[in-house]
């Protein structure tokens, strides 16, 4: 739980990413459960 919020953290402070790297995030959180 701590390392989703962690990881919450590191992209507000990043530049928003592009579609292509959200829709490759949401993947690999799929494929992470």
């Amino acid at each position: 739980m701590s390392k989703g919020l962690d990881k919450k953290k590191e992209t507000k402070k990043q530049p928003l990413k592009t579609p292509k790297e959200k829709k490759a995030e949401k993947a690999a959180k799929k494929n992470a459960k």
